[in-house]
């Protein structure tokens, strides 16, 4: 059997003026993960380079104007026809409200710390919040 294609997503944990992290609540309409909480991002399209498709999915998904800031780690998921691996960034609003798309219900700011604490998080990303959290806990 061959094995199922790889496609990269990318992620990142926005920060506002007081530290917090941004999550939205998926739809109870996605297609995955319904009414867990994700990182804003998503698929980069063919011939994208990742940092334009994270600029891109950031505006759909919440209107705001961000920066980037550093890679702040990886995650991976599978569904029946692909392997997916998710580039995870960090960065800041620069400018904007929270205004959110039809693929979410919900925004919430998270202290750091708290990240690895949140229920209904979306489970790929259960070990890298664990490791943030750690790391902004010291």
């Amino acid at each position: 059997m061959a094995k199922k294609p790889f496609a990269l997503s990318v992620k990142i944990v926005i920060r506002d003026g007081n530290g917090r992290c941004l999550l939205l609540k998926r739809s109870m309409s996605s297609k995955w993960n319904k009414g867990k909480w994700d990182f804003p991002g998503g698929k980069v399209d063919p011939g994208e380079d990742f940092e334009q498709a994270l600029l891109r999915e950031v505006a759909e998904e919440t209107g705001l104007e961000i920066s980037l800031e550093r890679v702040a780690g990886s995650a991976e998921s599978e569904t029946p026809i692909k392997r997916i691996a998710y580039i995870i960034l960090e960065g800041r609003v620069v400018q904007g409200q929270v205004k959110l798309s039809s693929e979410h219900d919900e925004p919430i700011w998270v202290e750091p710390r708290d990240l690895g604490k949140m229920e209904d998080l979306c489970e790929q990303f259960r070990p890298f919040a664990e490791a943030y959290s750690s790391s902004a806990a010291e």
